[in-house]
């Protein structure tokens, strides 16, 4: 993870980047959890792996394994890859992190968008602030597969409703990616 963090400390300052960062304590919980973000552009990756709390991990798509230096780092930072062509590998992969995280008390981060963007082409670099807004821990004792369909609802709700708030908010240089970030 300290090589992640190296780029990204070097990436920033070399953009000029600044992150505004709100509740961040919120991800100070003890136990294993998932915590889910969306995923703007990859300055949004960017100000997430500043808040990037101890023991976590992160899953990314396999794709991202062959971008060059990209791929390298986060390989060597230890991120969990999952082929998301083959259903049975990822769900192997994610089997497997549920099991690591319960026994060595991890948490992990995931994208459930799944991609950044969906035009084919790479955003455009901005400069400035980014946004980053840590929501509630949503919990999770006691339910079960069927409580799944209605857990995703709900955090996809208050994500949504987070980061449309966000995007209203007045906008520091016009070049704010909102962050939205959540544990359960």
């Amino acid at each position: 993870l300290s090589i992640i963090s190296w780029f990204v400390r070097s990436f920033k300052y070399v953009y000029g980047l600044r992150f505004e960062v709100r509740g961040q304590k919120k991800l100070e919980v003890d136990g294993p959890c998932v915590i889910i973000s969306n995923h703007q552009s990859i300055l949004d990756m960017m100000g997430l792996m500043e808040i990037l709390p101890k023991r976590c991990v992160q899953i990314a798509k396999r794709e991202l394994l062959f971008t060059g230096p990209v791929g390298l780092i986060m390989y060597l930072g230890g991120v969990y890859f999952i082929n998301r062509q083959r259903a049975r590998t990822a769900m192997s992969v994610m089997a497997d992190l549920g099991d690591l995280m319960v026994k060595d008390n991890l948490k992990v981060w995931i994208y459930p968008e799944g991609t950044r963007n969906d035009n084919g082409d790479l955003l455009p670099f901005k400069k400035g602030t980014i946004r980053v807004q840590v929501l509630d821990a949503v919990p999770t004792r006691g339910l079960t597969d069927a409580d799944v369909t209605k857990l995703v609802d709900t955090c996809y709700q208050s994500m949504r409703n987070t980061f449309l708030q966000i995007s209203k908010m007045p906008q520091e240089n016009s070049a704010i990616e909102p962050g939205v970030v959540s544990a359960q």
